[in-house]
């Protein structure tokens, strides 16, 4: 019975070139675990909240797809032209029924099933991850979209392949999966390859941490063909004895005429999108957005992963200060773009 804490993985910076292990795609979603009990269907976030009622284009297919009692691990993600499209997913995080049911439709989503934890009245958990994988399949032989089985395979140099082919598609890396392993909720036994770059960046602001001391995250900016600076992203994860050091060393940058800063209509909270500064937090209404403008005229490199659209997909890290680059010639045009890979290739592999 729900919640369930899903089973967990920790970064590595190379393929493992072990003989035990299963090879699957990352994919960019919402990490979801479904519970089916007959007609009744729960889905179950990373943590432990319910998605139920954001997607409800996937009960009847997960009825069809799924065995009649059963509890499956897995991803939620929606398909776009170009391939997998975060931001979407992130527009079906919405309090109002009316927009979920109208962006279901629009905006349908889909499961990529990776694990099974119960099946009837067996739970699965102690069993190793390669009888599971097994049953996962069995059970969802006839499945059709938009309930799929992700690819996987033992072969490392077809997983290498898929790492460097796939990311145009929008997964973010591979998953490697011992195959004698037991399924431990919130556990990370298992490992994930993800692409890692640096960019050169505009730090144009900062906001405070939530202790009240010093620098908390760093915010990044990167200009277009035009001149415009757009905000890309934080860079954060500063240690305590750090943050009020950045917060000193960013103080002559401090912007008194906040009409002079490129993003000075941001200064306070109001209705956005969510790629302002001071926009609200999708995901925790009372958070505070507030922020301290600096004069654009640091640069830093950063350390990302990907790109969702014109922004940095998680949150970077600072790698070094770039004191000989000119806040100019930090664009998009430096950025390294994944050529992209139909998805259906990715699901059919």
């Amino acid at each position: 019975m729900p919640p369930v804490k899903p089973m967990l993985a920790k970064a590595t910076g190379a393929m493992p070139d072990r003989d035990d292990m299963w090879f699957e795609p990352k994919w960019d979603g919402f990490r979801c675990i479904v519970f089916r009990d007959g007609d009744e269907i729960e889905l179950g976030s990373r943590n432990e909240r319910p998605l139920t009622r954001y997607f409800p284009e996937l009960f009847e297919p997960l009825k069809a797809a799924l065995p009649d009692r059963c509890v499956v691990d897995g991803e939620i993600v929606i398909a776009g032209s170009d391939g997998l499209d975060f931001d979407a997913l992130l527009q079906r995080i919405h309090p109002a029924e009316s927009r979920v049911n109208r962006l279901a439709a629009e905006t349908p989503a889909s499961f990529v099933a990776f694990d099974l934890l119960a099946l009837g009245n067996d739970d699965l958990a102690g069993e190793t991850f390669a009888d599971r994988r097994e049953k996962l399949a069995a059970a969802l032989a006839d499945a059709t979209a938009p309930v799929h089985l992700t690819p996987g395979t033992t072969d490392r140099a077809m997983a290498e392949d898929w790492f460097s082919r796939f990311e145009g598609a929008g997964l973010d890396g591979v998953m490697a999966k011992p195959l004698g392993d037991p399924y431990v909720q919130d556990k990370r036994t298992q490992l994930k390859v993800k692409h890692q770059r640096t960019a050169d960046v505009v730090v144009a602001g900062y906001r405070v941490h939530k202790s009240g001391d010093g620098v908390g995250s760093l915010l990044l900016g990167l200009f277009d063909d035009d001149g415009t600076l757009h905000h890309v992203g934080v860079a954060a994860s500063f240690k305590a004895v750090d943050r009020p050091k950045l917060a000193a060393e960013l103080a002559p940058l401090l912007l008194d005429d906040i009409s002079q800063h490129p993003w000075a209509g941001w200064m306070t909270p109001s209705e956005g999108n969510g790629r302002q500064p001071g926009a609200p937090s999708r995901w925790n209404a009372g958070k505070d957005q507030s922020w301290v403008p600096l004069k654009p005229e640091r640069v830093a490199e950063v350390s990302y992963q990907h790109m969702q659209g014109d922004r940095f997909r998680q949150t970077t890290h600072l790698v070094r200060w770039r004191p000989d680059r000119e806040p100019a010639s930090c664009t998009y045009a430096q950025l390294e773009v994944p050529v992209p890979f139909e998805l259906h290739q990715v699901f059919g592999a």
